[in-house]
This record gives C-alpha cells, sequence and structure tokens, in this order.
C-alpha cells in the first residue's frame, strides 16, 4: 500500500493506494502548530482505525505548497513509519514538461493534478480547474506541457477577506445562492461569491479555448473542494475529488 499526502494551505489531504484504487481518505489541518509527533501519531491512528494495517504500508509520496511544515512531516514519517517519504519537487520525474518561465514556481499540487489528468485522458489538451484555497486553472497541451493558468481566490478566502476588511459584512455559507440577485446582505455576499467566480472562470476558460487552443477545444476537469458546488453549470466535464492524490501515485510509480 501507498501512503500519499498532499500538503495544501488548508489541509494536509491523505489517501492510502492499494493498486490503483484508493481505499482511505483523510483530513487533518495544516494551519495548526504541526508537530511530527503529533502528525506522526495522527496517520498511526486514523490508519488504524479504518483496518489498514501498518505493515503494509510501503511507501509514502507527498507533495507540498506549505514548506514550513514539511519538515515535520517528513520526520513523522520516518519516525512513526521508518519511511523516507518521496518528494514531488523540482527534478521529480513526472512525464510533463513545464513550459512557462520560471518552471520552479509552478505549485506540487498543480503538477500532480496535471500528471493524473494526462492519465485519465492521454492526448487530449486540457484545463484543469481546482477549487481549493485558492482556485487555480491549468492549461495542459495534449504532449503534456504544463503551458500555464491562472490563479485567483478561492471561495472561503474572498469570505474571510471580505469579513475581515468591511466591518458590517458578516462571515456566510459558502453555497450556490437561489438566485443572482440577493435581497439580503447575506444573499448578496453569496451571490457576488458564486457568480464572480463562475464568471471568471467562464472568462478565462473562453480566453483559452480563443488563444491557447484555437480550433482544438480543451477538456475541462474539475477538482478540488467546491468543484461540487458549480457541477451544473457546464464549465467541466469531469469532476475528480481526488486528482492529486492519483497524481502523487503516479509520480511514485514513476521515481521508485
Amino acid at each position: 500500500m501507498i501512503l500519499c499526502l498532499d500538503i495544501g494551505n488548508t489541509h494536509i489531504y491523505g489517501g492510502v493506494f492499494s493498486g490503483e484504487e484508493i481505499q482511505l481518505r483523510f483530513r487533518y489541518p495544516s494551519k495548526q502548530p504541526c508537530t511530527s509527533d503529533q502528525l506522526g501519531l495522527f496517520l498511526k491512528n486514523v490508519l488504524r482505525e479504518n483496518g489498514v494495517d501498518l505493515n503494509e504500508i510501503e511507501a509514502i509520496c507527498l507533495s507540498s505548497v506549505v514548506p514550513s511544515i514539511d519538515y515535520s512531516v517528513r520526520s513523522a514519517c520516518i519516525k512513526y513509519f521508518d519511511i523516507t517519504p518521496l518528494e514531488l519537487k523540482p527534478g521529480s520525474k513526472t512525464g510533463i514538461k513545464l513550459d512557462v518561465k520560471q518552471p520552479q514556481e509552478v505549485g506540487a499540487d498543480r503538477i500532480a493534478n496535471a500528471v493524473a489528468a494526462v492519465e485519465h485522458f492521454p492526448n487530449k489538451n486540457l484545463l484543469i480547474i481546482d477549487f481549493g484555497t485558492a482556485t487555480t486553472i491549468c492549461a495542459i497541451s495534449k504532449d503534456k506541457a504544463f503551458i500555464g493558468g491562472a490563479i485567483l481566490p478561492g471561495l472561503q478566502v474572498s469570505i474571510n477577506a471580505l469579513s475581515q476588511n468591511a466591518s458590517k459584512l458578516p462571515a456566510v455559507d459558502i453555497l450556490k445562492p437561489e438566485h443572482p440577485l440577493g435581497k439580503t446582505t447575506e444573499t448578496n455576499i453569496q451571490a457576488g461569491l458564486y457568480y464572480g467566480q463562475l464568471g471568471a472562470i467562464k472568462e478565462l476558460i473562453s480566453q483559452y479555448k480563443g488563444t491557447t487552443f484555437q480550433n482544438d477545444d480543451p477538456i475541462c476537469i474539475a477538482t478540488g473542494g467546491y468543484a461540487y458546488l458549480f457541477e451544473e453549470e457546464g464549465i467541466y466535464s469531469a469532476n475528480i475529488p481526488d486528482l492529486v492524490l492519483h497524481g502523487i501515485r503516479l509520480v511514485w510509480e514513476k521515481n521508485r
């Protein structure tokens, strides 16, 4: 079994694979102080409580966009599993060409998403929309090149920014409003957040189709915690919640 960890700005998203099938998913907050002992004990407990034999974990692979806790994560893997984790970083074999000006700046999670996406949809132009702490769009050409994209504030980040910087605007639930025309402060905020995000994504997709993928429209794929909110909007053809974990597993396969 392979333990895969995606270390994001809000959560550590983990999964245990048996072959190509994911057997267990879990999350652990990445914003709180995180020592190697806290994380190691959590990992062992969550695996045991879900019936995973710790002795069957043969490898650990991770991607991270939070350098401040990378040391704790590595130490937890070594101390509690006696496994040095494989890390997705510059120089890792991925099968993806980074056709951008500063390839070392591309987030490991975006690379993992790209690795999994081209495995799911080979020889196709792709757009990957990841609805996470940030909403990211990644453009992948049919010859497996990461050619760029866009990053915009995610829904939760946008709500936090409003409530923290505008004293009369409250934090609200993240949902699809019944109507784009809000009648209360709460529904005004929800309409602005939802349709603002939707409009931005639609415009970016339109721009990429018209300029980057001329006459060869890409397949649009969604992933991330808030992707389900937009399933009825017709902006993507597939929602793959575990895309990043599958990508991390594939990176392990390519580098072991």
